[in-house]
């Protein structure tokens, strides 16, 4: 049986989500916390970790940029952590030829084997996607054809996005395609967009020991909360991980697309000479390799003759959740756990955060939500 625990405030899970609530509820309610975490380590899908064999950090499951347009994000995170000048430029290995991603003019001018200035280019690719515009596209396949014609949509996305989230992208929703930007510059910022961009100084780690670093907040790793556990709380426990798990698959399990990380030392000071390089074809099982050194510019420390890359499979596994396959089977499945939720108000839980959401945030989203349920809490349990 699990030893009681009880304190002012509970939260289930330790990334951005809890972590910032924690924070908040420490230092400006002044009340106590638990965190209570499934995992080994604190920081869900950001946490970074180092590789003694080359002295890189790299983020476990994978590289996370962060930027926003959020200014008071921003500053809110930068209370704990300063970042680093990164700016994200992801390139794509097609047919033995590298290309820059997200398409742009260099893209289409390499890809074609033309020299057009951008409104040539614009001309160009307008007559390559005449055919298939569309206002209002149905999947993500209409969707890519309309923006960037056949041939750049069966080099760089069909077969990516296949391999991806294990479907044809007929079968995706419109929608995904929206994260991907079109440019008819030389432009190669991923996220142009953003007014801030960069990777924490000391690492995502520490960023996250660095919110809960208050005597106030409690810790508890390798904890696998249940609703009828002997973990209580005063005022509120916050749920952050699948509502499946927390109603033990009443209704279903609600299904996510999964990633498994192989890593590799290599005997040379540099892999790929950048930090993200894709793999759009079907003859690679991954879909990118990731090079760790980069991200963290500012640093020199690193082994001079080795370096570490990471490759990513994509595959299904619901007990680590990724991506949401947010189909309509799906939506529905996490609706009927939320009106659980609704009924069952003697638990005084509330639920935020990706998983819990059942949806794909960003970080600085992700932040943003957990500051605006501060105010709510505040507000009630004060």
């Amino acid at each position: 049986m699990k030893k009681k625990i009880n304190s002012d405030f509970i939260i289930v899970g330790s990334g951005l989500y809890g972590c910032v609530l924690a924070e908040r509820i420490s230092n400006v309610l002044k009340k106590n916390v638990i965190i209570v975490e499934k995992r080994e380590h604190i920081g869900g899908n950001c946490y970074s970790e180092f590789d003694k064999e080359t002295n890189v950090e790299y983020g476990k499951y994978g590289p996370h940029i962060f930027h926003t347009n959020l200014v008071k994000v921003w500053n809110y995170l930068n209370n704990f952590t300063k970042f680093n000048n990164y700016k994200h430029r992801c390139l794509s290995l097609y047919k033995n030829k590298m290309y820059s991603m997200p398409i742009n003019l260099d893209t289409i001018n390499h890809f074609f084997e033309k020299n057009f200035n951008p409104s040539k280019a614009e001309k160009f690719l307008a007559q390559q996607t005449k055919k298939y515009i569309n206002k209002n596209p149905m999947n993500f396949e209409e969707k890519a054809l309309s923006q960037v014609g056949k041939d750049l949509y069966e080099a760089f996305f069909k077969n990516y996005t296949t391999k991806q989230w294990g479907t044809i992208p007929k079968n995706l929703p419109h929608s995904i395609f929206n994260r991907l930007p079109l440019r008819f510059n030389y432009d190669q910022n991923y996220f142009k967009s953003s007014l801030y961009e960069g990777i924490p100084l000391d690492g995502y780690t520490n960023l996250f020991y660095n919110l809960i670093d208050n005597k106030k907040v409690k810790l508890l790793l390798n904890y696998d909360f249940e609703l009828d556990d002997m973990t209580t709380a005063k005022k509120l426990t916050i749920y952050t991980g699948p509502l499946d798990k927390l109603f033990k698959n009443k209704f279903g399990k609600l299904q996510w697309r999964s990633l498994n990380f192989k890593k590799e030392i290599h005997n040379i000071k540099d892999y790929q000479g950048t930090s993200v390089v894709n793999y759009p074809e079907l003859k690679h099982k991954f879909t990118r390799i990731y090079e760790p050194k980069h991200i963290h510019i500012e640093r020199n420390n690193f082994s001079k003759n080795k370096t570490l890359i990471i490759k990513e499979y994509p595959t299904i596994d619901d007990d680590r959740p990724y991506y949401p396959i947010n189909n309509t089977e799906n939506r529905n499945i996490h609706r009927r756990y939320k009106e659980l939720l609704k009924k069952n108000k003697s638990t005084n839980i509330i639920i935020g955060g990706r998983l819990a959401d059942y949806a794909y945030y960003d970080m600085d989203m992700t932040v943003s939500a957990a500051l605006v349920k501060f105010d709510e809490i505040k507000k009630n349990y004060t």
